[in-house]
C-alpha cells in the first residue's frame, strides 16, 4: 500500500484531478473541502503529505497550516493556490510549508511535490533538534481581533429587524478590477454585535468596515490599515447593505473580486450561504435633519429624513450615455437583486490611458465592465436602458454602509461619486461627535 496523501481544496474538480494523479502513482488519498475536517483527518489518519489550498470556506489555508504544524511539527504540507500572491507563498514557507505550487498544477509538479515532501518529512523526523527549532521559530497568525461594531452615534435607534449573518462560509474567486491580479475572498459568519470586518491575506491585517478606514476614493473605495489595503469594497458592501447583513468576516487578497462588474454574484453567494437572523435587534441610523456635501458647483449629495432608505440619482455624461435619472427604494433584498444588483461598473475608452498610468483598471475585461466608446457601448448589451445610473445607486448603497449601520433616510445625488459619498459620512460623524 502506498503512502496516504490528504488533499484539501474547496474545488471538487481539483480534488478529483489531484486524487487521480496520485492514485495513478500508487498513493492512497483522502479528500476534503474543509480546513476543520482536514485537521480531524490528520489526527485520525496521520497522512504522510498534505496538499492544502489557500482558500477554504471555513478557515483559510494559512490558519489550517498553522494548526497542522501545531499538531505535528514534522507535517509535510504543500500549499496550492490559483489566486495567491508571491507574498502568500513567502508567508506559507516561513510558516513551515514544504512548497507552494501555483494552479494549474502539472502532473510532474504533483509527483515531484509529493516525492520532495516525503523526503522533507523523513529528514525532519530523524532530526529532533531541528524539530525543536522549528517549534520555537514558526510564524503564527494572531487569532484575536477586536471584532466590535462601528462607533455608536446619537442618531442610532433600534429598528424592527434582527441582526444578520450567514449560515455557512463561502469562497469566491476572480480578478481585481484595478489591480488586475487574481484574487480570492472568503466570507464567514460572525456573532451578534460584531459588525463587518475585513482581514487581508497573507498579512492577516484586520480592517473594520468603517468610514474611518477609507484611504482612497479615486474610481473605487479603498480601506487601509497598517500599510495594508483592500480595494473596491463598495459592490460587496452594497449587497450586504441590501440583504441586511450586519455581522460578517471577509478575508481577501488586496482587492475584492470584480466578478461581472456588478453586485449580482455577491447576492447569489449570500443566498448560497444562507442569511441567518440573529437574536439581537439591529440598530439603524435614523436621519433627523438635512446633511449636504458638494463642490459649490453642480455636484450635490444630500441625506434627509424619510420613512425608509432610498436613493435618487441624476447622472450626466456626454453621448452615448447622456442624462439619466433613477429613484430606488430599498424595501427588500429581492427588489435590490432585481433592479440594482445587475448594474455593472463602466469606463470610457478615452480614460483608459490615464487610468493605466495611475495603475488602475488593469483587471478591466470585456466581461466585467461596460466599455463606452465615442459613439456607443463597445463590448456588451445593456441590462437596463439606464444601467449607468443604476450602478451609481449601487455604489451609493455600498459606500454609505461604511457608516457601520443601515440608514433610514432619503439620499439625493447629483453628478457625485465615491469621494462625495465618503464626505457625507464624515459630515454625519462630525455633526454627531
Amino acid at each position: 500500500m502506498g503512502e496516504l496523501i490528504l488533499i484539501v481544496d474547496d474545488e471538487p474538480g481539483i480534488l478529483t484531478a489531484l486524487s487521480g494523479v496520485l492514485n495513478d502513482e500508487g498513493y492512497r488519498t483522502l479528500c476534503t473541502q474543509s480546513g476543520e475536517e482536514a485537521l480531524k483527518l490528520y489526527e485520525d489518519e496521520k497522512p504522510a503529505v498534505v496538499f492544502l489550498d489557500i482558500w477554504l470556506p471555513d478557515r483559510d489555508g494559512l490558519e489550517t497550516l498553522q494548526a497542522l504544524r501545531e499538531l505535528d511539527p514534522a507535517a509535510a504540507v504543500v500549499m496550492i493556490s490559483g489566486h495567491g500572491t508571491a507574498s502568500t507563498a513567502v508567508k506559507a514557507i516561513k510558516m513551515g510549508a514544504f512548497d507552494y505550487l501555483e494552479k494549474p498544477i502539472s502532473y510532474n509538479q504533483v509527483v515531484e511535490g509529493v516525492a520532495g515532501a516525503l523526503k522533507y518529512r523523513d529528514s525532519l523526523a530523524s532530526d529532533t533538534s531541528l524539530l525543536s527549532s522549528l517549534e520555537r521559530t514558526k510564524t503564527r497568525l494572531e487569532p484575536k481581533r477586536d471584532l466590535t461594531p462601528a462607533p455608536e452615534l446619537p442618531l442610532l435607534q433600534e429598528g424592527d429587524q434582527p441582526q444578520r449573518t450567514i449560515r455557512k462560509s463561502v469562497v469566491l474567486y476572480g480578478l481585481g478590477l484595478h489591480s488586475g491580479r487574481r484574487t480570492g475572498m472568503a466570507i464567514q459568519p460572525l456573532p451578534p454585535n460584531s459588525g463587518i470586518h475585513f482581514v487581508t491575506l497573507p498579512a492577516n491585517t484586520h480592517i473594520p468596515a468603517f468610514v474611518s478606514g477609507v484611504a482612497e476614493t479615486d474610481y473605487a473605495t479603498t480601506l487601509s490599515s497598517n500599510g495594508e489595503s483592500i480595494r473596491t469594497v463598495e459592490h460587496l458592501l452594497s449587497a450586504l447593505h441590501a440583504y441586511g447583513v450586519t455581522n460578517l468576516l471577509i478575508k481577501v487578497h488586496g482587492e475584492i473580486p470584480v466578478l461581472d462588474g456588478s453586485a449580482l454574484e455577491f447576492c447569489k453567494s449570500l443566498e448560497e450561504a444562507g442569511i441567518e437572523d440573529q437574536d439581537e435587534i439591529r440598530k439603524e441610523l435614523v436621519v433627523d435633519r438635512l446633511y449636504e456635501v458638494g463642490d459649490n458647483g453642480e455636484k450635490r449629495l444630500t441625506l434627509e429624513p424619510a420613512d425608509d432608505f432610498s436613493v435618487s440619482y441624476l447622472l450626466r455624461y456626454p453621448p452615448p450615455i447622456g442624462e439619466q435619472s433613477h429613484e430606488f427604494h430599498l424595501t427588500s433584498p429581492g427588489i435590490y437583486r432585481q433592479e440594482i444588483a445587475p448594474a455593472r461598473t463602466f469606463g470610457f475608452m478615452r480614460d483608459l490611458k490615464m487610468m493605466n498610468e495611475l495603475g488602475l483598471a488593469s483587471g478591466g475585461r470585456l466581461d466585467n465592465c461596460i466599455l463606452v466608446g465615442e459613439d456607443n457601448v463597445m463590448n456588451t448589451e445593456l441590462r437596463f436602458a439606464d444601467e449607468f445610473v443604476r450602478h451609481k445607486i449601487l455604489d451609493v448603497i455600498g459606500d454609505l454602509y461604511l457608516l457601520g449601520y443601515p440608514i433610514r433616510g432619503r439620499v439625493t445625488a447629483r453628478l457625485t461619486g465615491h469621494r462625495n459619498n465618503i464626505a457625507l459620512l464624515r459630515s454625519i460623524q462630525e455633526a454627531n461627535a
